[in-house]
Formats: C-alpha cells, structure tokens, sequence
C-alpha cells in the first residue's frame, strides 16, 4: 500500500537535496535519491519491501518532473536551431532522462528498505 504522504516527504526532499547536490555533481543527486528514499521508507515504516516500494514511487515521481523539466528546456534551447534542432534537443534529453529516471527509483527504492528498517 502507498502511503502518499511518505512519497511527497520523500519526493520534496529528493528536490531539496537535488538542488543543493548540484554543488557536487554526480555524488549529490546520488546521496539525494537515497535520502529521499530513506525518509519515504522511514515514515512508511513496516516492511522493508513497503519502504522500498514508497521510496521507488518517491524517487520515480522525481525523475519524471525533473525529466519533463529539462525536456522542455532542452526543446526550448534547440528552437535557435530551428524546428529539427528543437526536436532532437527535446527528444534528446527526454530519452537521457528516462534513463536517469531508471535509475532515481532504484537508488531511491534502496533508500526506502533501509528506511523502512531503520524504523524498525
């Protein structure tokens, strides 16, 4: 079962500590996943597969804004090149994306289960 609140605690502080991560570059959103990941995890609370299911849709909720965001961005940036450039900077960065969406939930999903241990 999915205890949203534990997914939007989860999912605001993977924002928080992504941003603050961009100081060091790939460590700092590593470190986010897994934090937001433990606390989704940590306020669900019970078994290590509900923490780690809470921290997986806290991390996969995350990855899909931040994707769509860059996505649009990237779209945005590539219309100097004209329409073509528009497309592939905007495809480009929406198939990168999912890719790190991938692996925001799993680094998020770990986090969750030792949350949800931690609790215990």
């Amino acid at each position: 079962m999915v205890d949203w609140k534990a997914v939007a605690v989860g999912f605001v502080v993977i924002v928080v500590a992504g941003i603050v991560g961009f100081s060091v570059p790939i460590l700092g959103h590593a470190v986010a996943g897994l934090v937001g990941g433990f606390a989704a995890g940590y306020l669900a609370g019970g078994s290590l597969e509900n923490g780690a299911w809470n921290g997986l849709i806290a991390g996969s909720i995350s990855g899909v804004i931040v994707t769509l965001i860059a996505a649009l961005i990237g779209g945005a940036l590539g219309l100097a090149a004209g329409p073509l450039g528009s497309l592939v900077g905007g495809f480009g960065v929406l198939a990168i994306g999912i890719f790190l969406t991938l692996i925001f939930a799993l680094d998020s999903a770990l986090g969750g289960a030792v949350g949800a241990w931690a609790k215990a």
